[in-house]
């Protein structure tokens, strides 16, 4: 028989991952998934003094900004507060905030765009995040908030498209 003419013999590998997993998933425990939202409820005072923990981490990093300009230290600080914010801002009910803070990291990510940003809009941005924690904004449902983060958005796509590989998309 040639090689072509040879049966075809299926290999199965045993699926070792449902063995270590411990096969099918029970039913779902509707009655601990209400426990945990009650208890993520109970924590929502936290949640704000956490909040407002790290805006003012975001504000002081700010203030280094308007001594020291977002060159060097100041600005990878800054840098390193809004991305944090970014990636609080949802888990802490404010996905405006997360909005922002992402704004604010496109805008200062790297040295590069640190040279050529303005120290104003990054600031803008810092009291943008104020703005929304102090007016309890906390979505895009509140039209002050999504206009003011759009604008944000729209000034820093127009800033640094030059480092993008796409061409500028309009927020909104």
């Amino acid at each position: 028989m040639s090689k072509k003419e040879q049966p075809i013999e299926m290999i199965t590998p045993p699926n070792m991952l449902r063995v270590k997993v411990g096969g099918r998933i029970g039913p779902i425990d509707e009655a601990a998934i209400a426990r945990a939202e009650a208890a993520l409820d109970d924590m929502k005072e936290v949640f704000a003094e956490w909040l407002e923990s790290e805006v003012q981490k975001l504000e002081a990093a700010a203030k280094r900004v308007m001594a020291e300009g977002l060159d060097g230290e100041a600005g990878i600080e800054l840098f390193s507060r809004a991305h944090d914010l970014r990636g609080m801002g949802t888990t802490y009910k404010f996905p405006i905030i997360t909005r922002m803070a992402g704004s604010l990291s496109k805008l200062i990510e790297t040295e590069e765009k640190r040279a050529i940003a303005p120290a104003k809009l990054a600031l803008a941005h810092t009291g943008a995040i104020r703005a929304a924690l102090r007016q309890d904004i906390r979505d895009e449902n509140n039209p002050v908030g999504k206009a003011l983060a759009v604008e944000l958005e729209t000034q820093v796509l127009d800033l640094v498209a030059e480092f993008e590989d796409q061409p500028v998309a309009r927020a909104g």
